[in-house]
């Protein structure tokens, strides 16, 4: 399944008030669904390279566009994309395909929606497979707060909050160059750039590194983020405070057996406190960057599928 004419169709689901685009492989009547969330600025197509595998290996995978994706319902209430609502939109998805729960599979900001949803909604989920994002230890601070006092305010979660629509009327007159530029592996390090990383990417002529995809893989991309823009999407970290808010009196500690994959030259720290929050849980480096599932495909399918049959007894 790794070109565009592999991919399966999608259906639009009608799940918690909004419509979901929703992609699927494997059997519905197999039971042993698992559900995976893409991160951003990405599309259910980020995990085509995993459906079929874990579809032969008898799972239901299900695959949404989450909201602010794709042809999902874009809200146009900020609060519409906090963590109640898109864990919500998860539990509704269970609820639609007659599921009590399911293995939830996350990439960078799916990863922080799976982690929410299963402080929000302990009984759905029976095991956690976390990609590029652990988890977040709720600290004394909004996180927005915290992350203006260390990175100051041209670090992009904060600029998106300070900043409401600069950071999106640049990408979107720039889509094709902003995601090409983006999606890149074997990045050489380099100094930080003044002003927001995400701007300057978008206007950057001259990609770093190699690209992670085809043109016609990235072409899915594009397209999609040209339909909706990216207001939807950047909508989920204009909620970052919010959440912090929100789950304010939840049980911080994860008890679900839980497998965490790094990548080595990912910019995002790994959090060496994980079992404090999550007992357990399993930890899995693979040597790539950011967009691990994409750029080590094969080293990802293996270290799921042996995780999971470890689970199961295999």
């Amino acid at each position: 399944m790794s070109n565009t004419t592999d991919f399966p169709k999608p259906t639009l689901v009608s799940v918690n008030g909004v419509e979901l685009e929703v992609f699927e492989a494997g059997q519905e009547n197999a039971g042993n669904p698992i559900v995976l969330c893409h991160g951003w600025p990405e599309h259910a197509f980020s995990w085509r390279h995993q459906m079929p595998v874990l579809a032969a290996a008898g799972y239901h995978v299900i695959v949404p566009n989450q909201r602010g994706y794709g042809n999902s319902s874009c809200p146009t209430e900020v609060t519409d994309y906090d963590i109640e609502h898109l864990a919500s939109d998860l539990v509704a998805l269970l609820d639609h395909f007659g599921y009590d729960d399911a293995t939830f599979v996350g990439h960078d900001w799916g990863a922080m929606v799976v982690w929410g949803l299963t402080l929000l909604h302990p009984e759905r989920v029976n095991r956690v497979i976390n990609l590029a994002l652990p988890y977040q230890e709720r600290g004394e601070k909004p996180w927005i707060e915290f992350l203006e006092e260390i990175f100051g305010g041209d670090n992009y979660f904060v600029h998106f909050n300070r900043q409401p629509g600069v950071a999106n009327a640049v990408m979107e007159e720039n889509t094709s160059q902003f995601l090409r530029n983006l999606f890149r592996k074997n990045v050489p390090p380099a100094p930080p750039e003044p002003g927001m990383m995400m701007i300057n990417l978008a206007q950057a002529e001259t990609p770093r590194g190699e690209p992670l995809m085809s043109d016609n893989d990235l072409a899915v991309f594009v397209s999609a983020f040209e339909s909706t823009g990216f207001t939807g999407s950047i909508n989920w970290y204009r909620n970052l405070d919010r959440n912090w808010r929100l789950l304010a009196d939840v049980n911080p500690i994860i008890q679900q057996p839980t497998l965490m994959i790094y990548g080595e030259q990912d910019m995002i720290p790994k959090f060496e406190r994980l079992t404090e929050f999550v007992p357990s849980a399993d930890v899995v480096s693979l040597d790539c960057g950011h967009w691990i599932q994409q750029e080590k495909p094969e080293q990802t399918n293996q270290a799921i599928l042996q995780w999971l049959g470890q689970q199961d007894g295999n």
